[in-house]
């Protein structure tokens, strides 16, 4: 009997997120640990699924006590000298992105960037960066291409539109939270304490 293709569909993003951790620079995973725990405030921002991904990070990072904001809420506050943003681009040139990181550098705040290509619009303004996953490089001969992915059991429609960015993202910023847990030492009952109790 034959797995689900969804089971399937799963074995394989975990695999190729387990991939992309493996080539993951511990220096800068160290800088993205170092910046947020000096920084008097955290912000974070994303468009789209990204944004979904950014928001879920600055949630978790209340629940360890830390300041957390996600820009464009009703209740964020204004940014000021000392905080950062951490903001979630696969591209690194989106554009209400980038715009508001150059406005946060204009401030005087840093910004931290999570993306899957450093030479972008963010990453060079970026003061850390993180590298998630490489883009593949464009294919001149798209037909040859799709024979070597027949070949490798890969199939175009596997997770589209930017979904291994974004899945890997989700699972990188809460191995994040896990390990400021254990540098902070919280435990879970810390967390549970100030997780949303009028839902």
């Amino acid at each position: 009997m034959t797995d689900h293709p969804v089971k399937d569909m799963m074995r394989l993003m975990a695999t190729r997120i387990r991939t992309i951790s493996d080539v993951m620079s511990d220096e800068e995973i160290d800088t993205l640990i170092t910046e947020i725990q000096s920084a008097d405030r955290v912000y974070t921002i994303g468009a789209g699924r990204s944004g979904l991904v950014a928001k879920a990070f600055a949630m978790r990072l209340m629940h360890l006590g830390l300041q957390s904001f996600v820009v464009g809420e009703t209740v964020t506050p204004a940014m000021q000298e000392g905080d950062i943003i951490i903001a979630f681009s696969g591209s690194g040139e989106t554009k209400t992105v980038a715009d508001i990181s150059e406005t946060v550098k204009d401030i005087g705040g840093k910004v931290c960037l999570i993306t899957s290509k450093r030479d972008s619009r963010i990453g060079r303004m970026a003061d850390c960066v993180v590298i998630i996953e490489s883009q593949r490089d464009k294919v001149a001969d798209e037909s040859a291409e799709f024979e070597i992915r027949q070949m490798m059991g890969e199939h175009k429609s596997f997770a589209p539109l930017g979904t291994i960015f974004e899945t890997t993202a989700m699972v990188f910023a809460d191995a994040i939270i896990s390990r400021l847990m254990e540098i902070r030492q919280c435990d879970v009952e810390e967390l549970r304490c100030r997780h949303a109790n009028i839902e």
